[in-house]
Formats: C-alpha cells, structure tokens, sequence
C-alpha cells in the first residue's frame, strides 16, 4: 500500500528557482545582477541558512544570523566570475529562477552556512561566519517562527541529527529541487570535501507522514520571515537599569548605601510599608490543613502550606526578596500574560521543601503561583523565579504543581483532594497506568516529562485520583501549571477517565507539542466526524483539539485527520484567537487534500453536527448537501470551504 499523503487544502507545492541543463560557459555576474536576485528570492535565501545553520544555537538566534548571511551575500566588487556555479546558472539570459545572479548569492549563503557550523579553533585562521552577527540585532524581543505541526517538529529532528554538509543537501534537494549530480557539484563549490557522502546521509531522512519534503521545508516552521515575537525578561532589563542608575547615583554622591540580598545579587530598593510586610516572612499567610473540605471552592487559595523547610525564615526571606527583584543572575521565567512585578500583599505559602537538587519555595498571591527554587548541597547553578498566571482556577485546573523539572522528569506537588497518582502514556490508551509515590507533603515520585523534541513515541500525562473517586488527566507543557485534558463536544467536556476517552485522544497527543510555554490552562480533544473514504479505502476520523490559555487570547485550535490505520491525527487546519471549536462557537468545518492507496487525490471536507452542507470554490468548485465532501482533486488544487449551518447562518473552514 502506498503512504497516504495528508496536506492542508490550501498549500501548494513551494516553486523556486530550478537549475537547467545547458552546457556551461564563462560568466560574469555586477552587484546590480546580485542584488536584484537578492531581494526577488530573500525570504528563499533566508530560509535556505535558516535551515543549515546549527540547530543548537537555538531557533532566535539563527534567524538573525540567517538574515545577516543573506545580507552579506552582496559580492563587494562591481562584477564577479560566476566560477564554481551549476552550468545552467552561468547564463545570466536565463529566466529569473535560473539566473546566474541568484545562483552566485545562493552559493555565497550556502558556503556561510556551512562555515558558521565550523568550531572555532586556534590551528586555523576564524571565519566571519563563525561569529555572531553584529547586525541584524533586536532589543528587547525573542523572535522565533511560528511553531508547526508534529510533521515538522519530527522533520526539525531528523535535521538535526545530520552534519552540516547532509543538512544543505537535503535543504537543495528539498527547497530548490536539485537532483543528486546538481546537488554534489553545488557542495563541491561551496566548499565540502566529500558531497557523495552527504548526499547519502541526507538520503537517510525519513519525511513523516509521507509528506513531501518540500511541503514541510516550506511550512512557517522553518520560515526565519515569518515570525512571531516575545518579550525578553523585562523584569531583569528593568533591574538592570535600575542598578545602573543606582550605580550612577552612588558615584555621585560618593557614599550611598547599597544592601545585597544573600542569592541572585540584587540590590534591595526603597520599599513602602505595604510593599515591607509583603517581604516579610513572618507574614507569610497560610490556610487551614482541612479548609478545603468546606470551602465553598476549590483553588490554590484552601492548599495548606507543606514542607520540610516551612520553618526557614532565611528561605522564605530568599523568596520573598527575589520576586520582589531578582537578580541579574537569578533565571526568571513567566508565561504570556503573567505579570512579573512582587507581590502587593503578603502572599499565602504552599511549600517549602527539599528535592534531590534544590530547595524550594511554592507561593500564590491571588492571581499568580511563583516558584523559587536555590542549588542545595553540592549542586551548582543560579536561584530560579517561575511564574504563572493561575487567577479563576478551579478544581480542574488547581490540582498539581510543579515542583522539580531535572534530567527530562518532573515531580509535581498535588492538591490536598488528590489521593491517588499514576502516569499514563496518551499513546497507548490500553495500557495500564503506572501508579506513582504520593510522599506525605505531597509530593509525587518523579517521571518522565514528555519529550520537547522527537518522533512522539510516547506521551506521558500525569493522572489523579481525587479523594472522591474523581479521576482527572493532566500533562507537562513546559509550565508551573499542567494543562488540564477533557475529551467531548465543547459545550460539555468530561475528564478522561474511561477507555473511549482515552482512545479518542491518542490520536492527538502529539499536537499537544505545539504548545509549549503558551500558558495553556486546558485542552480539549473531541472526534466530531467520520468520513467513509472513496474507493473503498476505509473510514476516517476528523478530530477537533482546543487549547485554551489562562490569559483568554492566545487560544489555539486545531483540526485533524486520521486516516485508516494511522496512530497519529494530521494537523490540517489550526487558527489562533478564534473561537471555532470552543464553548462560544462550537462548530467546526475543515478540509484536506488525501491520497488515496491507488495514487488518486481527493479533496475532504468535513463538519460538526451543526453543519448541514458544504459548498467549496476555488480550484475546485462543488457542493454536498450533508456535512461530509468528497470531491476528486489534484495535488496542490486550493479550494475555499464554506458551511451552511443548521440554525442560519454560516461556517468558514478553520484556518
């Protein structure tokens, strides 16, 4: 049976500059030729060193320095030999995608990139590119692409396990569809000693899912274009100007005082007497051990304080005064949307305690968790500040903590309802749950966290057992807070707690990736069609994932479709900040081009209970008078689905 090959309706196959066949002659190729090519194929260029560049440099920092090599590949003489080039490339008569001009500033990037790969060394003489780009350069900001699917996720992997060499041949082979002799002759020029060898290495890459390379080569997860931005920490960029001014002022005036906190190396500023008691720890508020029992709610505000250190006024004076103002080497982290000021008010203590690594200290103030964590023993780094934005938590979404993130597994601090902790792995729903420690401050054992990066073997989620026989499912996002998981329709979610349940989310573990570090507060997966393929090849599965944030915008939705015998939901529509698929608007429509095992192409399309037909246009043009479409298609076709729902009105495809 052939892979069946799953893509979003409107994505096309990425065109690009071709090399031809015509017999090489001697060329020159002017700054005016170059830049021209330059600024028509940038966004391609860029992309090309974005994905060549070294993954472990962090996904920030090789846009910029994908962007200053594209920059720099302007040759600084008025005209230059057009030597080492594809011979096809050499006539600077051919059409724009075969010029010589963008083939010379192609070869100019690719041989950049290959060196910013080099390790520096004292044997040989330091190359530009091995250093960081002085230009382009952001203040204040983290910009990265935005994330894909699991497809790229499993594609960035493979990348990175290759050498720089089999990186740029899989890149051109993908990205500017050279063949293999092509291919080896541009990596002679540029500079690589043995092209056959990278070609086969990069031979060795498994596409996921049977898409394209191309296809995924062109996503917006590999696109240093395209990106998204994040501030950088602004509490320490204000703590550091603070301290220099401070600093400034102290010179001046020859002798003022300056009091150091014992961790993180920050100077203690003029507080008010609210802002005094608020760092006091004598002051620190706890709640009752049994409050939770008859509080009319549950949230972290009935946790009772629990912990081996509760009576360390050193530690929790520590922590008290680092959330206040870290330090310029305490690592501060905080979710979109928390804020990251100290506390108003005395905040209520959680948890004080050791772990194998650190000493640590649990705190909520009403709308925020912070967690301070300091090396204990013989363990060396910086105090660490996490906060998370936790305000209109509810039973659901207030039941663990983390605790402890080390060596790929976490360690939670439950609620005090919970009496019962297991692991479970999303991936394989029939599988028993391995039944973790629960200690008497409660802490659990540790386990481990799913992985960032990888093919999504396994996804492991944290399972609880309230004190009611209430069982609940949660997963590590990267965050203070797990993301509290439901399966069913939108307007009534229920916990995975049965068989059906768990069976109906394995397919979409996997996406849960993409949300990493977005201050996801709850996810909820729910199979809202199945769709009997054309010719006879089985039923599909249309699945419908909603991540909601604890900020309110930031939400995320996304559409999925599992073929026959798949173990994994392809993500074939997603939109951001809108309302489809959630309690507001749950209603969903979404569409993908499918192959079928005999080579066909199709176009499908399916809708929720809602949606009483479809109609698409575009390339395609039909209609079905039910909530499923089947029409025959041809690879790339684009298509724009509508639905007409059963109340009045209408439905756009989610993307």
């Amino acid at each position: 049976m052939q892979p069946q090959d799953v893509a979003p309706s409107a994505h096309r196959r990425p065109s690009g500059p071709r090399p031809t066949d015509r017999a090489a002659h001697s060329a020159t190729v002017d700054v005016e030729q170059a830049e021209a090519a330059l600024v028509e194929h940038y966004p391609r260029l860029v992309r090309l060193a974005y994905l060549i560049l070294p993954p472990s440099s962090g996904r920030g920092r090789r846009v910029l320095t994908a962007h200053a090599l594209a920059q720099r590949a302007l040759p600084r003489s008025r005209q230059v030999t057009a030597e080492g080039l594809l011979p096809g490339q050499r006539d600077a008569r051919s059409g724009p995608g075969d010029s010589a001009g963008y083939a010379y500033v192609r070869l100019r990037v690719l041989r950049a990139a290959l060196e910013a790969n080099e390790p520096l060394s004292p044997r040989t003489r330091p190359r530009r590119a091995q250093f960081p780009a002085p230009l382009p350069r952001v203040w204040g900001l983290r910009l990265a692409p935005r994330a894909g699917g699991p497809d790229e996720l499993a594609l960035h992997e493979e990348l990175s396990a290759l050498s720089a060499a089999a990186r740029a041949a899989f890149v051109l082979r993908g990205l500017d569809r050279l063949d293999e002799s092509q291919t080896a002759e541009l990596l002679a020029s540029a500079g690589v000693s043995d092209p056959r060898a990278a070609l086969t290495e990069a031979a060795g890459v498994r596409v996921p899912g049977g898409v394209h390379a191309a296809a995924l080569l062109a996503s917006p997860e590999f696109d240093p274009c395209s990106l998204q931005a994040r501030p950088t920490d602004l509490l320490r960029r204000r703590q550091h100007v603070r301290a220099a001014l401070l600093g400034a002022a102290a010179l001046a005036v020859c002798g003022a005082l300056l009091v150091s906190w014992t961790v993180g190396g920050s100077e203690a500023p003029a507080y008010s007497a609210a802002q005094r008691a608020a760092l006091d720890p004598g002051r620190l508020t706890t709640a009752p051990v049994t409050a939770w029992r008859s509080s009319a709610r549950q949230d972290f505000s009935v946790w009772p304080a629990r912990g081996g250190l509760l009576g360390d006024r050193a530690l929790l004076g520590r922590a008290l005064a680092t959330w206040a103002a870290p330090g310029g080497s305490v690592r501060v982290s905080a979710t979109p949307g928390t804020q990251t000021g100290g506390p108003a008010g005395p905040p209520k203590l959680l948890f004080a305690g050791r772990t194998p690594r650190a000493r640590v200290v649990l705190m909520y103030d009403g709308l925020r968790i912070a967690r301070y964590a300091e090396p204990a023993g013989q363990n060396e780094g910086a105090a660490a500040l996490d906060l998370v934005r936790v305000d209109g938590a509810d039973a659901g979404t207030s039941a663990a903590l983390v605790v402890e993130r080390t060596d790929g597994n976490v360690r939670y601090l439950v609620a005090p309802w919970v009496r019962g902790v297991a692991n479970r792995d999303l991936r394989v729903p029939g599988r028993a749950p391995r039944k973790l420690e629960l200690a008497q401050d409660g802490t659990t054992g540790p386990f481990h966290a799913p992985a960032s990066q990888g093919e999504c073997a396994s996804w492991n989620a944290l399972e609880t057992t309230d004190r009611d026989g209430t069982r609940r499912l949660y997963t590590d996002l990267g965050e203070l807070t797990p993301a509290h998981l439901t399966a069913g329709v939108p307007a009534a979610p229920k916990e995975v707690a049965s068989d059906s349940a768990r069976a109906a989310w394995a397919p979409s573990a996997c996406a849960l990736g993409a949300a990493r570090a977005q201050g996801v507060r709850s996810v909820n997966s729910w199979e809202y069609a199945r769709q009997i393929l054309p010719e006879a090849a089985g039923t599909a599965r249309w699945t419908c994932t909603r991540l909601d944030t604890w900020r309110g915008p930031g939400s995320h939705s996304l559409a999925g479709f599992l073929a026959p015998g798949g173990a994994s939901a392809a993500v074939v529509a997603q939109a951001e900040d809108a309302a489809a698929c959630g309690t507001r608007a749950p209603e969903v429509l979404a569409g993908a081009l499918w192959k079928s095992p005999a080579g066909s192409w199709f176009l499908l399309a399916a809708g929720s209970a809602g949606v009483e037909s479809i109609a698409t246009s575009g390339d395609l043009e039909g209609s079905s008078p039910t909530r499923l479409l089947a029409l025959p298609a041809h690879q790339g076709d684009q298509a724009r689905l509508t639905g007409e729902l059963g109340g009045g009105g209408k439905i756009s495809a989610l993307g």
